[in-house]
């Protein structure tokens, strides 16, 4: 502290100062030409400085660090390390990640591993404990249900930052025992939470048991009542769930103060950050929606660190942690360098850094599945109408229809129009496989087949045949879990995902390579480019979100709490 007083002072000279560069401060909201001065890993001040290192930022922009304040390293497919190396790229400085996808399949040693993993990367991962392991009553997971007990040692010892989504929004607004217990838990810390389609009194009484933040809003109707009840409003742009056009679009339409809203991704790929962009992309779009410069940037930076109550994060200011971007074009958001803890990033250097090889085989051995065949995903019918899950175009939320299915000796047929979609129970417990119709996906001559399911992650494969859904599931449990694309017989794509069946122990760019050509071999065979043809599929059996999901016991009406 004395050293940085100095130098703000200017009694010694900062280790770099950004010299003439337009300042984006977020307390104001306004643009500033003048220099930063930094010193250790800390902004020392800002004004006219001389240091031992000048970076020349004329004509270019400084802005803080960008935050992602609610996602699932899971949902990349790759180790904190390997993902670090996409998202810092992008300006993401600092996440905050809930490992409930990994814990879900492997327990605790999941948790562990990412704790220990996330000391890898240069990157700030802020780890949120996993509040509803399984998601439901209903889910069958790896590892039972984790309780308050279990975490209690994790919040002694400040391992996790705070508790992550609570999924169980029922439960909560009907003040059930062992949620809780959580909450109590967690009372002095961050609650994220988790409430899609909560309204009126319900939604009242879950942010009365303390919830602080909420990202599951779809349209502006649902984000507005959300935010009037004193949430802090995560507004979601991933690869799957994209709203926030719906969302800033009505915010400035009704001139809507921002101050409480901030950005996340929640769940998205390798392939979508680096081709559109990370937390960048909400700061580009908010920005063409009409949402001030200045304040894009705040959305991005300052609000998630006040709503997670950093108060040395998120601005360009005296004091304040040197987590800095150098940009070239401030409404593309186009960056030309990356500070993180007053150390410049070098891309050339990160690439090169290597996973620390993983030696538990528990963590690599997960699929164990049970006996398949031809009659055990079939699905009689009749002409009848019977329930069928629909897909939404760049949403993870589906709809409900009755149909008349194809028929063929009494049992459904699968087409191009009605593929059929099989959960199969993957964990070696109850061994149970879902099995129903699904409208959006269009596959035609192929399956495709996932071990990447939330939360519980059992088997998800969709197609419009069944030697090659039961192909692409064999397949599946030979490499241990992944995705797999077969057609006509034969197995056309696989990613491996060895750790836990979601997770790659290869390099990031091996990943986003092979995910490439897998989704062009997915279009190749009809899926449509309104549906991530991984993403969705791994979001067909989460049954914490409306209205219709299949699960290895069968097909579920979240709306009504029952199954079908």
């Amino acid at each position: 502290m004395e050293d940085l007083i100095h130098v703000a002072n200017g009694k010694i000279l900062p280790d770099i100062v950004l010299k003439n560069g337009y300042v984006i401060n977020v307390f104001t909201e306004e643009i500033i030409q003048t220099d930063v001065a930094i010193t250790g890993n800390r902004i020392a001040g800002v004004g006219a400085y001389e240091g031992k290192h000048t970076i020349d930022c004329t004509g270019k922009y400084i802005a803080p660090g960008l935050i992602d304040a609610h996602m699932h390293i899971e949902s990349a497919m790759v180790t904190p390390l390997e993902f670090s190396k996409y998202a810092l790229a992008k300006g993401t400085t600092t996440i905050f990640a809930d490992p409930h996808e990994l814990v879900n399949v492997v327990g605790q040693k999941g948790l562990d591993f990412m704790l220990e993993s996330i000391q890898e990367t240069p990157m700030t991962t802020h780890i949120m404990m996993p509040s509803c392991v399984p998601a439901t009553d209903i889910d069958n997971n790896g590892v039972g249900e984790i309780l308050a007990n279990d975490m209690t040692s994790y919040v002694n010892t400040n391992q996790v930052f705070g508790l992550a989504e609570m999924m169980r929004f029922d439960d909560v607004v009907n003040a059930e025992e062992k949620v809780l217990d959580k909450l109590a838990l967690f009372k002095d810390r961050i609650i994220d939470g988790h409430a899609p389609g909560l309204t009126g009194k319900a939604l009242q009484a879950y942010r009365a048991a303390g919830i602080h933040t909420e990202h599951e809003c779809e349209n502006y109707e649902e984000a507005i009542e959300k935010l009037r009840a004193g949430f802090k409003l995560l507004i979601r742009e991933g690869s799957a769930a994209r709203n926030l056009d719906a969302i800033i679009k009505g915010f400035i339409a009704n001139n809507i103060a921002l101050d409480n809203c901030m950005f996340c991704t929640d769940d998205k790929h390798l392939e979508d950050i680096e081709k559109e962009g990370h937390i960048d992309l909400c700061v580009k779009k908010a920005i063409a929606l009409g949402v001030p410069v200045a304040t894009a940037y705040k959305m991005a930076s300052y609000n998630a660190a006040r709503a997670y109550q950093l108060y040395d994060l998120g601005a360009v200011a005296a004091g304040y942690l040197a987590d800095l971007l150098i940009i070239d074009d401030v409404e593309q958001v186009t960056i030309e360098q990356v500070i993180k803890n007053g150390e410049i990033i070098d891309f050339d250097t990160l690439d090169q850094k290597n996973n620390t090889p993983i030696t538990d085989t528990n963590l690599l051995h997960s699929v164990k599945l049970p006996f398949i065949n031809q009659d055990k995903i079939a699905l009689q019918v009749d002409h009848h109408p019977v329930k069928v899950i629909n897909l939404v175009a760049h949403s993870i939320l589906t709809r409900e229809s009755e149909e008349i299915l194809p028929v063929k000796d009494q049992f459904f047929q699968a087409n191009k129009i009605f593929n059929k979609a099989c959960v199969i129970e993957r964990h070696g417990h109850a061994g149970g496989i879902g099995v129903s119709a699904i409208k959006g996906y269009n596959i035609e001559n192929g399956a495709i087949a996932t071990s990447v399911s939330h939360d519980a992650h059992n088997i998800t494969v969709v197609g419009d045949n069944d030697e090659d859904i039961l192909l692409a599931v064999a397949e599946l449990d030979r490499i241990q879990g992944g995705y797999v694309i077969a057609s006509k017989g034969k197995i056309v794509a696989t990613l491996p995902l060895e750790l836990a069946g979601i997770i790659s122990i290869q390099s990031a760019k091996f990943v986003q390579e092979q995910l490439n050509k897998m989704v062009a071999h997915a279009r190749a065979l009809g899926v449509p480019e309104s549906v991530d043809p991984f993403m969705t599929l791994s979001f067909i059996s989460l049954t914490v979100i409306p209205e219709l999901r299949l699960t290895d016991n069968g097909l579920y009406d979240v709306d009504h709490g029952q199954f079908i």
